[in-house]
């Protein structure tokens, strides 16, 4: 598929006189079209809901948008969950899927009236001793073990997981939370991550709906909702076609029908907690070319680097990029595109084709809207970046300022340091 940026370099050029380059800009029409389809694809599921993974783009304003079609979120902290419930969210619109959890955080969550999705089976004795009950509504999370395939070919290898309970264990655990008075029941399990396939979600489904009918049967658990968590991914490189979600929600529903109804559990609600896939499309980093360097190769130097996206340092994952201005140029140059971190892998791309860049030009660099500035650092003393919402009608909202120095001292203690 063609990648295109959702902004003009006229447009950016506007907006940096205003908003220095690096930020995150988000496209607030995008967002709202994509939120519709994934809705409109599980509308024959009367509970569908998406609880929106809050750690792929933690901001308020993104929530609120996603908020007009009724997602939740799913939060793995305290601070997540402070943030949400500064929203003024019902509390079973809050997912709490956490992991190690300290037991403070299991008590704030089942005070906001948050959902507890258990990832372990001994946590269902500190859970007790900490709230003096066990809640109504729980959720336990399920890890297989081996490795996750389709059609043989391997997506992930949940084995290796710190995540969730074996099959025994979420059946003791539903057994263990009937009995302390636990009524409505949930299944949880992320088995592979970013897969651009239609056909991960409909395999998941098929395992967590037969897992549903035989803890039914065997426990006397009511199975209300089974979430299907994350996992569906996006088209990273121009070579990938993107998932088709209509497509999705039809072949879960073949499994639902195939399975649940068949079992006399036509009720089950079909959670989803997408991160990746609501909003990485939808964001670009902006970033200016400042420096060139010719020696063994050819650089490029740009104003922002690897504590502004983290993924292609980290992982080496493939960020497209578009030199505005120069989109219909030939791509008949060859450069490392780096940042200025003390760092070699600081680089947002290795040998990359792209037109002839020239110093002052913008660089849009693609699908950061889900784990961009979300995974952002302070090493070197950089300072995060700012995050702009392109609205439907074409102007622009700061939703958070930039950092400062003052920012980065407000934590240290001076106090007797220079007496």
């Amino acid at each position: 598929m063609e990648k295109k940026p959702f902004v003009t370099k006229e447009l950016i050029e506007k907006i940096a006189a205003e908003y220095p380059t690096p930020f995150h800009i988000y496209d607030e029409k995008g967002i709202r079209e994509n939120a519709m389809r994934l809705k409109k694809a599980f509308a024959w599921n009367p509970g569908f809901r998406e609880y929106f993974a809050i750690k792929a783009t933690p901001n308020p304003f993104i929530i609120n948008i996603l908020k007009e079609y009724d997602c939740g979120t799913d939060c793995s902290s305290m601070t997540e969950l402070m943030m949400y419930k500064a929203l003024d969210m019902p509390g079973d619109h809050i997912m709490f899927s956490s992991n190690d959890t300290p037991l403070e955080e299991f008590a704030y969550a089942n005070e906001i009236g948050a959902i507890i999705n258990l990832d372990d089976i001994t946590h269902i004795e500190g859970l007790e001793k900490t709230l003096g009950c066990i809640p109504k509504t729980i959720s336990c999370r399920y890890n297989p073990g081996g490795t996750f395939s389709i059609h043989n070919k391997i997506m992930d290898n949940p084995g290796d997981a710190k995540y969730g309970m074996t099959t025994d264990q979420i059946i003791e655990a539903f057994r263990i939370l009937k009995e302390k008075g636990a009524e409505e029941f949930g299944i949880h399990a992320f088995l592979a991550s970013n897969t651009v396939t239609n056909e991960y979600y409909p395999t998941l489904a098929g395992v967590l709906f037969e897992l549903a009918v035989r803890l039914q049967k065997e426990t006397g658990a009511h199975v209300a909702f089974i979430n299907l968590s994350g996992g569906i991914g996006i088209p990273y490189r121009p070579d990938q076609e993107p998932n088709d979600i209509e497509e999705i929600g039809r072949l879960v529903k073949e499994q639902y029908e195939k399975i649940l109804i068949l079992a006399g559990m036509g009720d089950v609600a079909i959670y989803t907690e997408l991160g990746r896939f609501m909003l990485a499309p939808y964001g670009h980093l902006i970033t200016k070319a400042i420096h060139e360097k010719h020696t063994h190769k050819e650089y490029i130097g740009v104003d922002a680097c690897a504590a502004n996206l983290m993924r292609p340092a980290m992982y080496g994952a493939y960020h497209h990029i578009t030199v505005l201005g120069k989109e219909d140029a030939p791509k008949d140059h060859i450069y490392d595109i780096t940042g200025s971190l003390c760092e070699n892998n600081d680089k947002f791309a290795i040998d990359r084709e792209l037109p002839k860049i020239e110093m002052g030009d913008y660089l849009a660099i693609h699908d950061t809207g889900a784990h961009g500035f979300s995974m952002g650092y302070n090493y070197n003393g950089k300072l995060r970046s700012a995050e702009l919402l392109l609205k439907e009608d074409g102007s622009v909202q700061m939703i958070r300022r930039a950092e400062t120095p003052k920012d980065y001292f407000a934590t240290f203690d001076f106090t007797g340091l220079f007496s």
